[in-house]
């Protein structure tokens, strides 16, 4: 049998096969959460014109004073004469520079009496409060990559660089498969041998923000002819998931079924705890991944290798989850002879590994929201050290 793949090794094989999907245009104010499919550059100037960086007035040189007030400069509503030496014009946030107005005295180092304008003790109007035209960006600059995740941020800046539409990347079409004797979706059928299917929610709930669609299939007997009647219900998809069956029992079927549906597989085994029977094989332009039956090993499996596979296909430029570092509230022990990731509980800076580690306990997994990387042959770890985590929220990707 051939040997377990390292973890680097089998997340870099899996995207080297993933291509992405292609582009579409869609209306910017529903791209939240898409990957930007081109360069984008802007259309307009940001500001389009000097403007107040804050309230006060907008004075003449020289700027000692005093000024005579002659009329407002409001956002929206700018003043719309010219300046002349000793006036200025009451002004707000954003509004609009009038022409030459050279610096902005702040409301409250002002002194007002009626039309006269003076500076207060220890006050200076000054350049520096002024928000020069194109200080953000101009006319035909880049100011978003290709392949970035557009969040709520990068949203406003591709508005207010002046584009209605963008091209993002094509999101995945994803089924998943539930399969295993032991599952049932109703109540009535639950009892001390048939329990509930929550695997096949869990992923679809994962994968969901980088689907077009999201197919549940099953729960599918172990029989080899139920699981080719789902993967045929399947085949239309981009990718095909499903949990458990990938493992080496008498009736772990998923292999030889996806062999005789016509698919190839790529690789099958991973060397990390949880997770090792994972499984990849591809039919046509279909990825198949078969996750354990676990729900922890199904869950850390579809995190490492499910959602880096969907952002690809999605047109990400970064795929794969970072890990950051922080510091064990416990000891841990030395690494095994697998990679292993454990279930923690970040706050702040601080990691703190769960007492609970087992691959089918969904309470502590419930409660963890990062993964401690422990490595092979790893040396202890005393209370206070650093260690590699995996932030489990987005995906564990920026």
């Amino acid at each position: 049998m051939t040997p377990p793949l390292p973890l680097a090794e089998a997340q870099q094989r899996l995207l080297d096969l993933a291509v992405p999907l292609g582009v579409e245009r869609v209306p910017t104010s529903d791209c939240t959460g898409r990957y930007l499919g081109s360069d984008l550059r802007a259309k307009r100037t940001q500001p389009a014109a000097d403007l107040s960086a804050m309230d006060g007035y907008a004075v003449t040189e020289p700027l000692d004073g005093p000024w005579t007030i002659v009329g407002e400069s409001a956002a929206g509503r700018p003043f719309g004469g010219q300046l002349a030496s000793g006036e200025a014009v009451r002004i707000s946030t954003g509004a609009l520079m009038p022409a030459g107005g050279s610096a902005v005295l702040l409301q409250e180092e002002a002194i007002r009496e009626g039309d006269s304008l003076a500076v207060a003790s220890g006050g200076e109007a000054s350049a520096r409060h002024i928000r020069r035209k194109g200080f953000d960006f101009a006319s035909g600059d880049a100011v978003l990559e290709s392949g970035i995740r557009i969040g709520p941020a990068q949203l406003a800046l591709a508005i207010s660089a002046g584009h209605v539409q963008v091209e993002v990347g094509r999101l995945p079409r994803v089924a998943v498969i539930d399969s295993g004797d032991e599952l049932a979706l109703e109540a009535a059928s639950w009892d001390d041998h048939r329990l509930p299917a929550s695997n096949g929610s869990m992923i679809a709930a994962m994968v969901r923000p980088l689907a077009a669609s999201v197919d549940r299939i099953g729960p599918v007997a172990d029989r080899m002819e139920a699981l080719a009647e789902a993967l045929e219900r399947a085949k239309e998809a981009d990718v095909i998931v499903t949990t458990g069956g990938a493992s080496v029992g008498d009736h772990d079927l998923v292999r030889p079924a996806l062999e005789a549906w016509g698919a190839t597989i790529d690789f099958w085994r991973v060397a990390m705890k949880p997770g090792k029977p994972l499984l990849v094989a591809r039919r046509g332009g279909t990825f198949v991944l078969g996750l354990p039956g676990n729900p922890v090993s199904s869950y850390v499996t579809a995190f490492l290798f499910l959602l880096p596979l969907l952002r690809r296909l999605a047109g990400a430029k970064v795929a794969l989850p970072a890990p950051v570092v922080a510091r064990s509230a416990i000891a841990l022990p030395a690494g095994s002879t697998r990679l292993e990731f454990v279930r923690a509980h970040l706050t702040g800076g601080t990691v703190t590994a769960l007492a609970q580690q087992d691959s089918s306990g969904l309470q502590a997994l419930a409660a963890a929201n990062a993964l401690i990387e422990r490595p092979i042959d790893a040396p202890p770890v005393a209370e206070g050290e650093p260690v590699a985590v995996y932030w489990l929220e987005n995906g564990g990707v920026a």
